[in-house]
């Protein structure tokens, strides 16, 4: 053979003849450089032969999964057709079954989550295709409002904004003509430090909150201070008065105490987009709707919808529920979790050309933080989700009551009593989705404080703490159970050493029946029975101590402390299928 013939030959790596086909999902065997290429997306480059000699096509360099690679010179072995009986090894030579991959390990191999587009960085992509995907990426400044991205061996907080933007071909009919945009849809996703369980909280768009000053970087590179606003619209923390994303995470921060990690902004095309790329997600309603505003028109029971019809049925809101942002939220958390189910099922996941759609879609469809702005940061935030189990993904929303402000009803103000709880329970890492057995044994263990028998109001030794703000509560509370309820032997202790939420009766095992019968009396439930020591009044005798906390409502009214910190907060998992109504 000539130095020229030499040079097209043994300078060709055997791995570069098996190509990845998108279509199939198979490598297939490619041994001239004139031999049909696979179809891969973005940019073809070409270069000359080790001589100079002709021009052969770039591909890529990962070998086909379960082969040994060859060495140079080697022709690789012909593929058994599919259905074809296996080849009898030649005499003399052991035969070997091949290894084949179960469906779950390979499922494993594509597991990404709400992101799971990213994984075809890691699933033997060109180089060239990953650089392709990497340009289709906007990314703007966080402005040091994040804790400067997510850390794999810590909880994950992740804001995700849905702006009413009109970008795009296809959207005239949506939004506002002209408008800048708002935060029209907003999660805060909280995924756990082990990464059993998450939560996904809703924020409402028409929440009033105070807006922070925001520090924004501008298109030229120099920092401007967009100034806060107080009591307005949530939504308005982006777009308006040309706030960024970084001022809705600031204005998230402020709200819930919690920073996020990293945030992410979608525009209509993107619900469009990525569930075309599926093929869909199934949706369930429980009645006909016909919804002008939106345009979407369903009948009741169960569809596939993608494309214009899921665009139309995240933004309705008058055909459901009261007809307000707050029923169009659990809509949107229905889809949300009907996406979740098809991106981490089988036929999504094991399927290439689904994949190869959704990373063209979601890198085209989303703006990132600085700190996602490449295929490799999102691959590992994406593998990150993917551990998670959607039965252990809750979704909530930030707990609220209609504006008192307001005599027409428009917005919403924070529930003071309820949202701070679901705030530190996120805060705290502690899941919504707790293991349900040990939430029943709980549950059991609290409420056997109440059973049993009851002493006779005359018996019960009580001394009164006022552990609350209102003025004079004990003394109230003692006339009442003295002169209404027979608890004679009672006495005002005066105030608490320091104010506690939550009223509590502390008492010690052998004053259990005493214990029983003053929370019948009083409506207490079974949390806020606190077996444990008595106290010895001024005669010397065993005395039970009830200290009244700011849930105090006056003497006579009964209290409706919760039995678990989480049993009356609002919430679905993404398992569960529901019709909307």
């Amino acid at each position: 053979m000539d130095a020229q013939g030499r040079g097209r030959a043994d300078n060709i790596d055997p791995a570069d003849q098996w190509v990845l086909n998108p279509n199939t999902g198979e490598y297939e065997l490619r041994l001239a450089p004139s031999a049909p290429q696979s179809a891969v997306p973005g940019p073809r480059r070409t270069g000359r032969s080790a001589s100079g000699g002709g021009r052969s096509a770039v591909r890529s360099r990962t070998a086909a999964p379960g082969r040994d690679t060859e060495l140079p010179g080697q022709v690789p072995p012909q593929r058994r057709r599919r259905g074809a009986p296996e080849e009898e090894p030649l005499p003399g030579r052991r035969g070997h079954r091949p290894v084949r991959k179960s469906k779950a390990k390979k499922a494993l191999m594509w597991t990404g989550a709400i992101m799971a587009f990213v994984l075809v960085a890691g699933a033997g992509a060109a180089y060239l295709y990953i650089r392709h995907l990497n340009s289709n990426i906007d990314s703007v400044s966080d402005d040091g409002a994040s804790t400067g991205g997510f850390q794999k061996d810590q909880a994950i907080n992740l804001l995700l904004i849905g702006t009413d933007k009109r970008t795009g071909d296809g959207n005239d009919g949506y939004g506002d003509k002209g408008s800048v945009g708002h935060a029209d849809t907003t999660i805060l996703l909280h995924v756990s430090k082990d990464r059993t369980n998450a939560t996904a909280l809703s924020i409402p768009r028409d929440l009033i909150v105070d807006i922070p000053d925001c520090p924004t970087t501008q298109e030229d590179g120099s920092q401007k201070v967009i100034p806060g606003s107080t009591g307005v619209r949530f939504n308005t923390s982006l777009g308006q008065d040309d706030r960024t994303p970084s001022c809705t995470v600031r204005t998230v921060t402020a709200l819930t105490g919690i920073k996020p990690d990293n945030f992410m902004v979608a525009d209509f095309n993107a619900v469009k987009t990525l569930t075309s790329a599926v093929g869909g997600v199934e949706v369930c309603l429980a009645k006909d709707i016909n919804d002008p505003d939106s345009h979407l028109k369903l009948s009741k029971g169960k569809h596939t919808i993608a494309g214009e019809d899921a665009l139309a049925f995240v933004r309705t809101r008058h055909s459901v529920g009261f007809g307000g942002d707050l029923s169009r939220i659990q809509l949107q958390q229905q889809f949300l979790s009907s996406l979740m189910r098809k991106l981490k099922s089988n036929d999504t996941l094991t399927s290439p050309s689904k994949m190869f759609k959704l990373a063209e879609a979601g890198t085209k469809a989303l703006t990132v933080d600085s700190q996602l702005d490449s295929i490799g940061k999102l691959k590992d935030l994406g593998m990150e989700l993917g551990k998670l189990n959607t039965k252990n993904l809750s979704f909530t929303t930030v707990p609220v009551i209609d504006n008192p402000a307001e005599q027409v009803k428009a917005t919403v103000v924070v529930n003071d009593e309820k949202a701070p709880e679901v705030f530190d329970l996120i805060k705290n890492d502690v899941s919504l989705t707790e293991v349900k057995q040990q939430k029943k044994k709980e549950k059991a263990a609290l409420a056997a404080r109440l059973k049993g028998t009851k002493s006779d109001a005359s018996e019960v030794r009580v001394r009164i703490l006022n552990g609350g703000e209102k003025s004079g509560a004990a003394q109230a509370t003692l006339s009442w159970l003295q002169v209404e309820e027979g608890v004679t032997k009672s006495e005002n202790a005066g105030n608490a050493d320091a104010v506690q939420s939550r009223t509590t009766l502390e008492y010690a095992p052998e004053q259990a029946d005493q214990a029983r019968r003053l929370a019948a009396i009083m409506g207490l439930k079974g949390s806020m029975m606190k077996p444990g020591e008595s106290v010895t009044n001024a005669q010397g005798l065993p005395t039970m101590t009830l200290t009244l906390g700011k849930d105090f409502k006056g003497a006579g009214v009964k209290l409706n402390g919760s039995s678990t910190a989480s049993s009356d907060i609002d919430k679905t998992t993404a398992d569960e299928v529901k019709c909307a109504s």
